[in-house]
C-alpha cells in the first residue's frame, strides 16, 4: 500500500499535485494530463494521471477551471504545498542579503529610509509588491521629544525613538508658549516618558486624564495636553513598493483585479488587518487567497515576516503577489529580509541607533 502522510495523500497524488503546482507557478494555463506525462515522466499512462487528478479535484486540492480543460490548484492545494516548503527551510537568499548590505552603507542613520530600501529590493528581486511596516507604534520606545516654535501661531512637535524613528507634526500655540516654555515642556516630558514605549505613555496619559489625585501646574498640564494629542496621532509607516513590476504580470490583464489592487495600495490603512493578523504569529506567515482578512487581496497571497528586537516584534516585511507566486524563492527571500534588519537590532542596533 503507498504511503500516505498527514494530510492524507499518497506519494503519487503528493507528485501529482507538486507536478501541477510547479507547473502552474511557471505559466498560468490549466495543467493536463497529457502535457503532466511528456513534462515529467511519471511512468503512468495519461488515464492514470487523470484519475489522481480526478481524486485531487474531489478532495478540494484543484479545480477545473472549463469543462474540457486541465486543472489548476486551489487555496487548499497551495496551502499544503506551503506547509511544505516551510517545514523544509529554503535556504538564505544570497543575492539580496549582499544587495541588502550594500544598501545599508547609505541608509544607517535612517530606519524609515533602510526599510523603504529594503522593500523595494524585495520587489526588484521578486518582481511582485515588496511590503515593508516600521516598528508599531506601541513597542516604539521614545529617545527625544522637542518643541519648536514654526512661524507666530504654530509649534514643530519632532519625536525620536530609540529605533530611529523620527515623527513629526505641526500644531497650534494655542497658548502662546514662548521658546522658553517649550524647552521647559519638552525637560518635563523627556525626564518623564523617556526610555517608555509608547503603549506606556498612551496608558499614563489615559489614566492622568481620569484621575483626580495628581495636580499639575498650567504649564505641564498644558504639556500634557499637546503630548497627548500627539501621541495618539503616532503610527506606523507603511512601505509599499513595485506596483508596475506586478502588473506586468499575466493576472493583471483584468480591469477590474488592477482597480483593487491599486485601490488597496492607495488606501494603506486598509493594509491594517492583515498587519495586524502577521504581527499577532511569530515569524514567517503565508497567507493565500480567501485567507486574505482584506477582501480586495483574497485573489492574491502574502508571504511576511516579523522582525525582531529581542524578544519584542519591531515590525513586518513582506510580498504581495499572485497565488501562483513562487513561493519557495519567496519565502527565502522575506526570510533573509526579516534576519537582515533583525541582525541590525540585535547585533548592531545600539550603534545602529544612535546614527553611528
Amino acid at each position: 500500500m503507498a504511503k500516505r502522510d498527514i494530510e492524507g495523500l499518497d506519494e503519487r497524488s503528493r507528485a501529482v499535485l507538486w507536478a501541477i503546482i510547479k507547473s502552474y507557478i511557471e505559466s498560468p494555463e490549466p495543467v493536463g494530463s497529457r502535457f503532466l506525462t511528456r513534462r515529467y515522466g511519471f511512468g503512468w499512462s495519461p488515464a492514470t494521471i487523470r484519475n489522481i487528478m480526478a481524486d485531487l479535484e474531489e478532495m478540494g486540492y484543484l479545480m477545473q477551471p472549463h469543462t474540457s480543460a486541465g486543472r489548476v490548484p486551489t487555496d487548499r492545494g497551495y496551502r499544503y504545498y506551503v506547509e511544505s516548503l516551510i517545514t523544509e527551510r529554503p535556504d538564505e537568499d544570497s543575492s539580496l542579503m549582499e544587495e541588502l548590505e550594500r544598501e545599508f552603507q547609505s541608509v544607517a542613520d535612517d530606519m524609515d529610509r533602510l526599510l523603504g530600501v529594503t522593500t523595494d529590493t524585495l520587489s526588484k528581486i521578486s518582481r511582485y509588491l515588496g511590503l515593508g511596516v516600521s516598528p508599531g507604534a506601541e513597542g516604539s520606545v521614545l529617545r527625544q521629544v522637542e518643541f519648536v516654535p514654526y512661524r507666530e501661531d504654530r509649534i514643530a512637535v519632532i519625536m525620536v525613538t530609540e529605533e530611529g524613528i523620527i515623527r513629526h507634526k505641526i500644531i497650534k500655540n494655542d497658548y502662546g508658549f514662548s521658546q522658553g516654555d517649550l524647552k521647559q515642556i519638552a525637560g518635563y516630558l523627556n525626564r518623564e516618558f523617556a526610555g517608555h514605549t509608547i503603549k506606556e505613555i498612551r496608558e499614563h496619559l489615559v489614566n492622568e486624564m481620569i484621575s483626580e489625585k495628581r495636580k499639575f501646574d498650567t504649564l505641564v498640564e498644558r504639556a500634557m495636553e499637546i503630548y497627548r494629542d500627539f501621541i495618539y496621532e503616532y503610527d506606523s509607516n507603511i512601505f509599499l513598493s513595485g506596483m508596475t513590476r506586478i502588473l506586468d504580470l499575466p493576472e493583471f490583464t483584468d480591469l477590474r483585479q488592477i482597480k483593487d489592487l491599486t485601490r488597496t495600495i492607495e488606501n494603506k490603512h486598509a493594509l491594517v488587518k492583515l498587519i495586524d493578523q502577521i504581527m499577532d504569529s511569530d515569524g514567517l506567515q503565508v497567507v493565500i487567497g480567501m485567507e486574505n482578512p482584506v477582501e480586495e487581496l483574497q485573489g492574491m497571497s502574502v508571504i511576511a515576516s516579523t522582525y525582531s528586537e529581542g524578544d519584542r516584534k519591531a515590525g513586518v516585511i513582506g510580498i504581495i503577489g499572485p497565488r501562483r507566486m513562487n513561493y519557495s524563492s519567496s519565502i527565502s527571500l522575506v526570510e533573509t529580509a526579516a534576519r537582515f534588519l533583525s541582525n541590525l537590532y540585535n547585533e548592531g542596533g545600539e550603534g545602529w541607533k544612535r546614527g553611528k
